[in-house]
């Protein structure tokens, strides 16, 4: 998100040194001679701040900051003052302006506070962003997310939801699988049937196999009563699978049986039933590769590998991890009945620079810690850094070496490094040409 800046004054030589000390700290300008051509440039949702003189013809600055403040109390206004005004915008700043600067001033002092400013602003108009997608995102769509990724795997669930084609779902702990099978049961016409789910990684061996294929009385010791099985439950509708690699060798080659002929006999009868089911599994090891595979039969693999859908890891898709963040914030706000945390430049900071192992899981337990306001804040860049740059200086400097490690492991292509990074193309190109790099030099 760029932010500009409205500079206003009537004198037209000040006016012009002043956009020229803003454009050659790398800021974009728009000038006006008048308050009130300025002020009819606004609105709530501007991404812009405002610099402007106080004593000016007309509408003077106090006043326009006045209609500013009317507009949007969350807009900075910074304003440039004569040794006279110095008590009279001490005042404004109890009112809510964002600054004064008196007259005359340095060029850095003034690039100092527009730094402040624009850096408050484009938080503002984040959180709004954040809060809004987060309210308006349905519950029946958790798969949140703008990254090609995403769009990605929602444009395949689509296409396959209503296909009777198994589907094997690969993915790191917490990265959302189920919500995946959910979903493709959900928009599947075998809605209208159960979602049964096990977690095959959950059961003693000893019990699996009753849990998926049911039992008749006396099939074993305790076997009191007749038991319909997972399997059979799921009939007309969906069984999940997860974590299917911990299931037991002799429990595969059962499995392997119902997939092939779609029947299923219950523990302690020669009775064979027929199942009208769709599988979906899950795993969170490489099931196509061997040294990862280990005692999980390479046949009941390939019959379940129709369909493979990958969801990548939260580190794979940093731009989505703000608006995950916002979505759970608000939910875990509505439970606790607690503020909807603001989302500080710290905040963000943590939430783009940590590698979430634990992926969308751990990262909504965080969410709920903020919420609850139990998790310490995080560390302030300059504190973290040492480095004596400002925070915008050292977020766009990180930004660039992002960029530049992308473009060198992907060799300058475009398609797989804004993959890499997970970003659109056209914000791809703007930041190029923001941070001065030449793609070329990477190939």
């Amino acid at each position: 998100m760029s932010i500009e800046i409205i500079l206003v004054d009537d004198d037209q030589a000040l006016r012009r040194a002043t956009r020229q000390t803003l454009e050659l700290a790398g800021y974009a300008v728009r000038d006006f001679g008048a308050a009130a051509q300025a002020l009819a440039q606004l609105s709530r949702d501007s991404e812009a701040i405002v610099v402007t003189d106080i004593r000016m013809a007309g509408m003077d600055g106090l006043d326009l900051f006045a209609r500013i403040r009317a507009l949007d109390p969350d807009l900075p206004v910074l304003l440039i003052t004569g040794h006279g005004d110095i008590d009279m915008a001490v005042r404004t700043l109890q009112d809510g302006a964002y600054d004064f600067i008196a007259k005359p001033f340095p060029a850095d002092r003034l690039v100092q506070s527009v730094a402040r400013a624009t850096e408050k602003r484009r938080l503002v108009l984040e959180n709004r962003r954040l809060r809004e997608a987060a309210t308006t995102t349905p519950d029946d769509l958790p798969l949140i997310g703008q990254t090609p990724a995403m769009e990605h795997l929602r444009q395949t669930l689509r296409q396959i939801a209503d296909t009777d084609v198994d589907v094997l779902i690969a993915g790191e702990t917490g990265s959302g699988k189920e919500v995946v099978a959910t979903l493709l049961h959900r928009w599947s016409r075998r809605s209208r049937g159960n979602f049964v789910a096990l977690n095959c990684g959950a059961l003693p061996e000893t019990v699996i196999e009753s849990e998926l294929f049911g039992h008749e009385p006396g099939a074993f010791t305790g076997a009191q009563k007749k038991r319909v099985g997972r399997i059979e439950h799921a009939s007309g509708g969906t069984l999940f699978l997860d974590e299917i690699e911990s299931m037991p060798l002799s429990t595969q080659v059962k499995m392997l049986r119902v997939l092939e002929m779609r029947e299923v006999s219950p523990l302690g009868t020669n009775e064979v039933r027929p199942v009208d089911l769709r599988v979906v599994a899950a795993a969170k090891l490489d099931l196509g590769n061997p040294a990862e595979r280990g005692d999980f039969r390479e046949d009941l693999y390939y019959r379940l590998n129709v369909v493979t859908i990958s969801i990548p890891p939260l580190r794979e898709r940093r731009a989505d991890i703000p608006l995950l963040f916002a979505h759970f914030a608000s939910r875990a706000a509505e439970r606790f009945r607690r503020d909807l945390p603001a989302m500080t430049t710290e905040l963000y900071r943590h939430l783009g620079g940590h590698d979430w192992p634990g992926n969308v899981r751990e990262l909504s337990h965080f969410a709920e810690r903020v919420v609850l306001g139990i998790t310490p804040p995080p560390k302030p860049v300059s504190q973290a850094t040492g480095s004596g740059l400002s925070l915008p200086e050292q977020m766009e400097s990180h930004e660039a070496a992002l960029i530049r490690e992308a473009l060198t492991a992907n060799k300058g292509d475009v398609r797989s490094t804004i993959e890499a990074l997970g970003i659109p193309r056209k914000t791809f190109y703007d930041k190029l040409q923001r941070h001065g790099i030449n793609r070329a030099e990477y190939e």
